[in-house]
């Protein structure tokens, strides 16, 4: 975990479903930015798509924003157990001034809805034509695999803007994954990304609450931090 920073942004994140795809190394690294090289677990790249719930959201100390819903595209990269965002949706347009940094948000329709003992998320972003529906069913907690640390413990998140690299450190409790049964998934998230349609079933995982993560200040970096690719079962 990245040493612990003073936060810039601390926050609960709910309701969190990760679905996860592998993908050709290639076709990942061909979308990233100049040197930032995709990570990898078991010869291949990974692609995920988020939902959540962002609640307690306090900026520098400030009075909390009131609740809204997120949804992320991320891959995995090369340098610190490290992150690049493909997209970031949200409700919240103060989280637009990120993108003076690079970090690419957009303002969508979000919403969340726990009904019974299935969760559903709907999406559509206000330029272009991205969007979802997403219906699961969380399950029992489970213990996580390999894969599943891999793609969850990451404490650091890249951008690129201005001809430079920035990198933002973040940090959060441990969290408790769950079995999630994914029921309906319609979505287009990854096109408009510029990715192939995923192949086959995601990976899928549910988290109920981490109550307390932090996101610390951004800054420029020449390089990702120098480290060996940690490659799934063969560290």
């Amino acid at each position: 975990m990245v040493a612990n920073r003073v936060p810039v942004l601390r926050a609960r994140w709910l309701t969190q479903t990760f679905l996860s795809w592998a993908y050709a190394p290639a076709t990942v690294q061909a979308l990233l930015p100049e040197g930032l090289v995709a990570d990898e677990f078991e010869d291949a790249a990974w692609v995920t798509l988020t939902p959540l719930l962002m609640a307690d959201v306090r900026v520098l100390g400030a009075p909390a924003l009131p609740a809204f819903a997120e949804t992320n595209l991320r891959t995995y990269v090369r340098g610190g157990d490290a992150v690049w965002f493909f997209s970031l949706d949200v409700t919240c347009p103060p989280l637009l001034a990120a993108r003076a940094l690079g970090v690419p948000y957009h303002l969508a329709d979000l919403r969340v809805r726990v009904s019974g003992d299935t969760v559903t998320y709907t999406g559509a972003r206000r330029t272009g034509d991205a969007g979802y529906r997403l219906v699961v069913r969380p399950g029992a907690p489970a213990g996580p695999t390999e894969l599943d640390g891999w793609l969850t413990s990451r404490w650091r998140a890249y951008s690129r803007r201005l001809g430079l690299l920035w990198e933002t450190p973040v940090g959060h409790e441990p969290w408790s994954p769950a079995a999630v049964v994914v029921e309906t998934l319609e979505q287009t998230v990854t096109k408009a990304a510029g990715l192939p349609a995923p192949r086959g079933r995601p990976v899928a995982l549910f988290s109920r609450s981490v109550d307390h993560a932090w996101v610390g200040a951004t800054r420029p970096v020449r390089t990702p931090y120098p480290s060996n690719p940690r490659q799934g079962g063969r560290t």
